[in-house]
């Protein structure tokens, strides 16, 4: 399998690309780490993955189909940061999009998103809040996911904490009302949900809101 992580210096897909590679979470897989800055591709060789240097911002859905040329599927990881609305709809929404449409453009079928477990029409969030943005963006791309060929799969974690990896969490209910926040879950165990979405067939066309449980992680995912 060949996997490339959009974003692959992210606070997330730092952790998971290691786990991909050296198959820390099942058998190993070749990894391409999709980055913008050219000071950042040494850096992704360094975790495991092979470096890609792109900027998914400003580049075109022909640029990022050329990019998964040959990939297995695509994880989406990246993001502007929050802080700059019109920088978060270009790349938390606009690229993420094009990210998608490139994927069908290019062949690949499986297309994991990282979203937030407030992804849902109703979740809360002020128009004048400063984090509104982010959550418009996220939810037109993950309704554009939705409404794609794709097999998709959207995760919805909680507060990310960078405390140690359990290895275990909790789902939420279909319609279970979160609030703006939800449950803590540590980064590493979200890695740890990234890499066995890629593995676990009965996550696909599923949203999957998480926080840190009780049950293992492959065994919640099948049962989501």
């Amino acid at each position: 399998m060949k996997v490339v992580v959009i974003g692959a210096l992210g606070k997330v897909a730092r952790l998971l690309v290691p786990l991909l590679a050296d198959g820390g979470a099942g058998p190993a897989v070749d990894v391409v780490g999709m980055v913008r800055k050219p000071e950042q591709v040494d850096r992704v060789a360094d975790i495991g993955a092979d470096p890609l240097l792109l900027d998914v911002e400003s580049a075109s859905t022909e640029d990022i189909a050329h990019a998964l040329n040959d990939a297995d599927a695509v994880v989406w990881s990246a993001g502007a940061g929050g802080g700059n609305p019109d920088r978060t709809y270009a790349v938390d929404r606009d690229a993420a999009i094009r990210s998608m449409d490139a994927a069908i453009q290019a062949g690949v079928q499986r297309y994991v998103m990282v979203s937030w477990i407030g992804s849902v029409p109703d979740h809360g969030v002020p128009t004048d809040s400063s984090f509104f943005a982010y959550t418009d963006a996220k939810l037109a791309a993950d309704d554009h996911l939705r409404g794609s060929a794709l097999d998709w799969t959207i995760l919805g974690p909680g507060t990310l904490t960078d405390g140690p990896p359990t290895g275990r969490i909790r789902v939420l209910g279909e319609g279970e009302h979160i609030g703006q926040g939800g449950g803590d879950v540590p980064r590493a165990d979200v890695a740890q949900v990234v890499a066995a979405t890629l593995r676990i067939p009965e996550t696909v066309g599923r949203f999957i809101r998480f926080s840190t449980g009780d049950v293992t992680i492959p065994a919640a995912l099948r049962d989501a």
